[in-house]
């Protein structure tokens, strides 16, 4: 367990802030204490809440066993709360690794799907918050990848909400005895957009289909439209990258009126079978279809399709099971 010396946990955390936020900036602060229990907010300017004085009760509040958070977005100037409505820019993204963190971080760190975090944060022994600093995406865009980034890397699908709170550095995380310090580390001083978060394929997610077997095969059934689905959800399972599947299909069935639409189908029905037999909510599954699609296809008929496809194959999977 690193070492804390309550000298250093404010300049910890004041470095912490200047690095996330700009000085005119309004955040927001929770302190939560574990018992009593009670929870309350405070809503300041960044250069409000770097002052020492500011700080130094921060600092006291966690001495007698209060845990310290920040909110990950700036809120609009003059909010009085933290709620998706307030979120004043999409300032980063951030993934929980609650549970096999140290393989989980290395994994990630060794994924091309993602850039390198911006800082990732030591909350207790194996446990992480990885930080990404952004720009160019709207509150849905964050929290849409927010949720692929959850199940690409094991992280907590609850965490990915744009309102969301992280523990601060430099402080102590009060839920363990003795309490662990909060520590972070630095990885690059990049801004990433959009385009550098490559989360819409399996391929980009190994762990989606870690586990996943193909179905059994049905030797009574020969068409080609049944060796292309077979074909296609073996692939999808050995972690072929589904837009380099798409256009395979698209061109070994050049005798479909319309190849590339019938491979795009295949492969997302294909892969919508794969992520709900794993377990993954219908609206995940939803929102990565419109992910994997969104540059192909005008945005409100993507949007229906996908959920028409999560849908189509929820029926599936149930008519199956009854059967």
């Amino acid at each position: 367990m690193p070492r804390h010396r309550p000298g250093n946990g404010t300049s910890t955390a004041a470095d912490f802030l200047t690095r996330c936020f700009a000085r005119d900036e309004t955040i927001a602060l929770l302190v939560r204490r574990e018992s009593p229990n009670k929870t309350f907010q405070r809503i300041a300017t960044l250069e409000h809440a770097l002052a020492p004085r500011y700080l130094g009760w921060l600092a006291h509040e966690n001495s007698i066993g209060a845990n310290i958070y920040v909110a990950a977005n700036p809120l609009r100037s003059g909010s009085r709360k933290r709620t998706k409505e307030c979120i004043g820019a999409v300032r980063h993204l951030y993934l929980d690794l609650d549970t096999d963190g140290e393989a989980r971080l290395a994994s990630l760190l060794l994924s091309h799907a993602v850039p390198t975090p911006t800082a990732v944060l030591s909350t207790s022994l194996g446990k992480y918050q990885i930080l990404w600093r952004v720009d160019g995406f709207t509150v849905e865009q964050q929290e849409s990848t927010l949720k692929l980034l959850a199940f690409g890397f094991g992280g907590d699908p609850a965490c990915t909400d744009c309102n969301r709170v992280l523990r601060l550095p430099g402080f102590l995380n009060c839920k363990y005895d003795p309490p662990y310090p909060v520590t972070v580390r630095y990885r690059n001083d990049f801004t990433w957009n959009p385009s550098d978060f490559r989360l819409d394929t399996p391929a980009a997610n190994p762990m989606f289909l870690s586990n996943t077997m193909p179905p059994r095969p049905h030797p009574d059934k020969d068409s080609n439209s049944e060796r292309d689905w077979a074909w296609v959800l073996r692939e999808l399972v050995r972690g072929k990258d589904p837009a380099k599947l798409t256009r395979s299909l698209a061109s070994r069935r050049a005798d479909k009126p319309r190849p590339l639409y019938y491979a795009q189908r295949t492969v997302d029905v294909a892969s919508a079978r794969l992520w709900l037999s794993e377990g993954v909510p219908i609206d995940d599954v939803v929102t990565m279809l419109i992910v994997r699609r969104r540059f192909e296809i005008p945005p409100a008929l993507c949007s229906a399709r996908a959920r028409e496809i999560a849908q189509t194959v929820q029926r599936m999977i149930a008519r199956r099971k009854i059967a």
